[in-house]
């Protein structure tokens, strides 16, 4: 299969994008997790199956926030206003973990998105990683902002028992720690998820060591039937925070505990695939 041309862009919106070379109408955006990557080869997967597939650089870059501290619900926003630009029609976003956890805060408050595809979601608004804008990291902050004001969040818990697998830290404990001490805050934090008349697909694995996204796409999508609005939740119990569609070899973490197995991930991600061809 040939490989898809890939442009390079920069200005307000950073990245890189691919139009599809049959059809236009639809646009995929495509957000990856805290690595901040411009992930071109998730791009290309769904420009080959014919969307134009836009993956934006939303922190790190020149005139950007160095870490997801306080970012602009508006930056993804801007995204959406390109795609249009470039003739599509409806807009699809592709996010993982962080990335998606932006994916369907973005559904919420802008109803030009069509679908939201959330790998390793969460159901609630976290705090930053990294320094916002002005290089500061500590003390904790929101890790987006709306019309200049940041979003609600949970707190991490300041003492935690790290998990450890495989000599790897895992991350997991943390999270769930964070949401039993702070349940006001979790109300408060909640994705409104309900506010969005977009499609939702969720993809969790249940033996993911980072944070417990099983729980989240659970809640996500407990929450979205209580108000009539299905979702896909597309779970596999043995795999981790990794999720691999089909083709995709994505190096392992040899810092961090992401759970699962080979396997495991990429049957996860063929499932998903599955889905999300049907939404195409």
């Amino acid at each position: 299969m040939s490989v898809p041309e890939i442009e390079q862009i920069d200005g307000k919106v950073n990245g890189a994008f691919i139009s599809a070379r049959h059809g236009r109408e639809t646009g995929v955006i495509v957000l990856s997790g805290s690595s901040g990557r411009v992930d071109v080869d998730r791009a290309a997967l769904f420009a080959r199956a014919g969307a134009s597939a836009l993956a934006p650089r939303w922190f790190g870059a020149a005139g950007q926030s160095p870490g997801i501290c306080e970012i602009p619900l508006e930056t993804f926003f801007s995204s959406i206003d390109y795609l249009i630009s470039r003739g599509c029609q409806r807009t699809i976003f592709v996010g993982t973990s962080k990335g998606a956890e932006a994916a369907l805060l973005t559904a919420a408050y802008d109803e030009r998105v069509s679908a939201v595809i959330a790998f390793s979601p969460t159901s609630v608004v976290w705090g930053n990683i990294g320094p916002g804008k002005d290089g500061v990291a500590w003390p904790e902050r929101s890790s987006w902002s709306l019309k200049g004001l940041p979003l609600d969040f949970v707190p991490a818990v300041s003492a935690w028992e790290r998990g450890n697998r495989d000599g790897l830290i895992s991350y997991r404990a943390l999270f769930e720690q964070s949401l039993s001490a702070n349940p006001a805050a979790v109300q408060r934090a909640q994705i409104p998820i309900e506010k969005t008349a977009a499609d939702i697909i969720l993809v969790a694995g249940g033996d993911d060591a980072l944070w417990p996204s099983d729980m989240f796409a659970l809640e996500l999508s407990r929450r979205r039937n209580e108000y009539g609005m299905p979702a896909s939740l597309v779970v596999d119990n043995e795999a981790g925070h990794r999720i691999l569609l089909p083709g995709e070899n994505m190096p392992r973490s040899t810092l961090y505990a992401h759970g699962g197995s080979d396997e495991a991930d990429a049957r996860l991600g063929e499932a998903a695939w599955r889905e999300i061809v049907k939404l195409l």
